[in-house]
């Protein structure tokens, strides 16, 4: 790919676009990290950040420099009830499993638990090389479904790598704040975790053949936040909102 071709506006819109299309399909990962890093010491958790993101961007630079091998993952491996199952559906229903049963344990956790270690001046008492391990699964499935996209969006290797070192750049600036605010907002993490499991599901249909618009998901996702943050500014005035109905001549306020 030389110069001239580079700086083309065809060449230019495909790198913006793509970029934006990996940043925003890099959100449920950064959410994941920030979940994760969030029950390790407050020392710890810009490290496991940055390394999260870190083994992120190398998966992803991987499988595409290996797009062949990805490619083929598309081949059947076995059938299970007439239906062919792939090495990228075993990842993808192996992921979205996953995703939902930490998601589960996780809301179980922060709804029933006391959290006596958590949530204190130094942050939780999770094993570093434990939540690595997690958040590396699923680095691998955000990863397949990033090249995916990307091999459907562009046609240059260097576009695609360029697109991803951008998207993961700008997750690791603000990857410390999204962490911070999912962790001291325990509504904004409860939902966060809601979403985490939307996206298992979504993974566990893909995985096993389905198929579910990606746009009416991230829609419903973007609804749910906004309310909650609407939400979140009426609690903080700490001000009772009063309801009231007007009839014709008369007007009620209702408690």
């Amino acid at each position: 790919m030389d110069l001239q071709t580079l700086f083309q506006t065809e060449t230019l819109v495909s790198l913006l676009t793509l970029t934006a299309m990996e940043i925003v399909l890099g959100i449920d990962n950064i959410v994941f990290i920030s979940i994760l890093t969030g029950r390790l010491p407050l020392a710890q958790q810009p490290a496991a950040r940055r390394i999260g993101l870190s083994l992120a961007l190398i998966l992803r630079l991987g499988l595409l420099l290996a797009i062949s091998w990805v490619m083929s993952l598309t081949a059947p491996f076995f059938s299970v009830l007439g239906k062919a199952i792939s090495g990228r559906d075993l990842i993808l229903l192996g992921g979205g499993l996953f995703l939902i049963a930490k998601s589960t344990h996780e809301i179980y956790e922060k709804l029933e638990v006391p959290q006596e270690s958590e949530g204190g001046a130094h942050g939780g008492r999770a094993s570093f090389g434990w939540t690595i391990v997690q958040i590396l699964l699923l680095d691998i499935v955000f990863s397949l479904d990033s090249v995916v996209t990307a091999v459907g969006m562009a046609s240059h290797i260097p576009i695609m790598v360029a697109a991803m070192v951008i998207a993961v750049g700008v997750m690791l600036i603000f990857a410390g704040q999204v962490g911070d605010f999912v962790n001291n907002h325990p509504s904004m993490k409860i939902l966060a975790l809601s979403f985490l499991m939307l996206i298992g599901v979504m993974l566990t249909v893909e995985g096993w053949g389905g198929h579910v618009s990606k746009g009416y998901v991230y829609t419903a996702m973007a609804f749910s936040l906004l309310v909650e943050v609407l939400n979140m500014r009426f609690r903080s005035q700490r001000k009772p909102v009063a309801l009231h109905t007007r009839f014709e001549g008369d007007e009620t306020k209702l408690p």
